[in-house]
């Protein structure tokens, strides 16, 4: 029996990266935590991208609107996120910088557009160099109602 809490903490715009994590959740008995920004991004999608670069471009660090309740108990992490520009949105960032992942495993997904895991999991390992970074899942975000054999395999593979 696996006795190691686990954690998925993750940040969706679209939902796409909300689906991957209730998928997820469900097959590693994991708590979930939806990292919301105070300030949420508007629906349309030009505007996000703007936004999301200009954040990027400034090293913004958005303010989160909850924080997630004895961190300290979770073993294990699963991060997801969407792509937005080869990276985590600035929000994620946000979170990563929050707590102490000293000991923790973290594993990555993100949905994305085409371009994978960018350099996303390169940024997770500078924020939390005290952590193990498992191999992340890019999960293409027209795929990810149809992902669960993907997911699955990665879960076991880690």
């Amino acid at each position: 029996m696996n006795s190691k809490k686990t954690l998925v903490a993750y940040f969706s715009h679209s939902g796409n990266t909300r689906t991957a994590a209730e998928k997820i959740a469900g097959l590693t008995n994991s708590d979930l935590f939806e990292i919301k920004p105070i300030k949420r991004y508007p629906k349309n999608y030009n505007e996000t991208v703007a936004i999301a670069k200009k954040e990027i471009n400034g090293n913004a660090r958005p303010k989160i609107s909850d924080s997630v309740k004895d961190m300290d108990s979770y073993d294990v992490i699963y991060l997801g996120y969407p792509n937005w520009w080869s990276t985590m949105p600035m929000v994620v960032f946000t979170f990563l910088e929050g707590y102490d992942f000293i000991g923790k495993k973290i594993y990555p997904f993100c949905t994305h557009g085409g371009s994978r895991m960018g350099r996303s999991e390169k940024d997770i390992k500078d924020l939390c160099p005290n952590a193990v970074i498992g191999k992340g899942l890019p999960i293409s975000g027209n795929s990810v109602n149809s992902c669960d054999e993907m997911i699955k395999n990665w879960i076991e593979v880690k």
